[in-house]
């Protein structure tokens, strides 16, 4: 195995031989192996051990050994202790994902902090055939069915060539020692119920399963590749417009596609949508309709589907202290709050602003009734715009100011005890203009 591992350092990680590597180590056959190969080989690694506090006894046992290997093969060693339990609860997460992002997130923070080029984790090719099996079972898409990348931007997989038997194979010629799970004999979880009852007998059935999945997984990374070219050439067909905040896609290009549906999956895949349905049906949809993800939007506008991000849900109130010289408004921008001079007067205001041309304001301070809150638009809300006579619906003046669909929605107030104060970035209500009588002037400024 060493010369096969070796082999595939050569060929495939070469870049791991002039690098200094994070090597994460539970203390089980796999990653222990895999500390072996690559100090045989004497790679510039240091070994990481994540003491998650579940096995009582267990985990300090394991934390011990890692601790007396690192000694053994003189490598540098850090460990770090988790509430696994109580941050799962904290974060509304199962253990296991809860393990999981507390080991990565300190991997990144750890390479970060000292300089490390690369973490390496101990996946198989048996992990990767669980993997597979797994997202199968709960429905996936290409990208599931190719499972476990040997690397993904800092994260190396150096032993996803090989095997569990020819790993424990070596460990045991070369009489190493290593710690036992003994929670990965239960079956309660997916990934070990597969591992203990399912393939196996799969493995019974075809003694080649390994070989044949991994040749499965190459033609589909060969297909994958094959349809990015391909949604690289559709992609640029059918967006006609592309802006920082926002992307149109043809509607009318999109359905002179032979599968539609098929295209928009891997067009908007990214954005975290999974109603694809849904997304097909906005073709055919009146304008106004829209499908959401947690991060994105998708509208029905005339001719175009818009992508945009999720902006602020006009229920979420954003409150703002008197005193706060600075607000950030989600992703959307911050709103900066200064004091303007006392003898500023209506004579300062240009004609932009007056217009609601700027993207700040001057308002009568003493007219402001803190906290102030920042929230979406609703229907039924009214103002009194600057320049105007009367007050006016924001829907009738978002349709006067012929916005688009997307600027509707986008639309941000700023409000003073229910009042609106700033259709930011678009129109002063009038009640709280500067005048002769103001005394005290708030200008705010609404930036990225």
């Amino acid at each position: 195995m060493l010369n096969e591992f070796e082999g595939h350092l050569n060929n495939d990680l070469a870049y791991l031989k002039d690098t200094r590597s994070l090597l994460a180590i539970s203390g089980g056959i796999d990653s222990v192996v895999l500390a072996h190969l690559c100090h045989e080989l004497k790679l510039d690694i240091a070994l990481a051990h994540c003491n998650f506090n579940l096995r009582g006894e267990e985990s300090d046992a394991d934390e011990q050994f890692v601790i007396d290997l690192s000694d053994a093969l003189d490598l540098e060693v850090f460990v770090e202790n988790f509430e696994t339990e109580s941050y799962a609860k904290q974060n509304g997460l199962s253990i296991q994902m809860a393990a999981r992002e507390l080991r990565y997130n300190w991997f990144e923070e750890l390479s970060g902090q000292l300089k490390f080029d690369y973490i390496l984790t101990a996946h198989h090719s048996d992990d990767n055939l669980e993997t597979f099996l797994i997202n199968l079972s709960r429905g996936t898409g290409l990208d599931g069915l190719i499972g476990i990348p040997l690397k993904n931007k800092k994260i190396v997989r150096p032993l996803l060539f090989f095997s569990r038997a020819t790993i424990e194979k070596y460990a045991k010629y070369h009489k190493l020692k290593w710690r036992e799970d003994t929670s990965n004999e239960s079956d309660k979880y997916l990934r070990n119920a597969l591992r203990i009852h399912v393939i196996p007998t799969l493995k019974e059935l075809n003694p080649q399963l390994l070989p044949n999945f991994e040749n499965t997984i190459s033609n589909l990374k060969d297909a994958k590749s094959i349809i990015k070219d391909r949604i690289k050439k559709v992609r640029k067909k059918v967006i006609i417009k592309k802006a920082k905040s926002e992307i149109h896609y043809s509607v009318k290009k999109l359905k002179k596609l032979s599968n539609p549906k098929a295209y928009l999956y891997h067009l908007l895949n990214e954005y975290g949508f999974t109603e694809w349905n849904d997304v097909n049906d906005l073709l055919d949809a009146q304008s106004g309709k829209k499908v959401l993800s947690p991060t994105h939007r998708l509208v029905k506008h005339r001719k175009v589907l818009i992508l945009s991000k999720v902006s602020i849900n006009t229920s979420t109130l954003i409150p703002i202290s008197h005193g706060q010289e600075k607000v950030k408004i989600d992703a959307k921008g911050v709103l900066l709050f200064d004091e303007a001079d006392a003898l500023f007067s209506k004579t300062n205001i240009t004609v932009k602003e007056k217009n609601g041309q700027t993207n700040f304001i001057h308002v009568d301070k003493d007219l402001l009734k803190f906290p102030l809150t920042v929230r979406g638009w609703q229907e039924g809300d009214y103002f009194y715009p600057l320049g105007m006579k009367g007050r006016k619906k924001l829907s009738k003046f978002f349709k006067d100011e012929k916005l688009s669909l997307l600027d509707k929605e986008n639309s941000l107030l700023l409000c003073s005890d229910n009042n609106i104060v700033w259709v930011i970035d678009q129109r002063l209500d009038d009640r709280y203009k500067v005048t002769d009588k103001t005394e005290n002037v708030l200008k705010i400024t609404f930036g990225e």
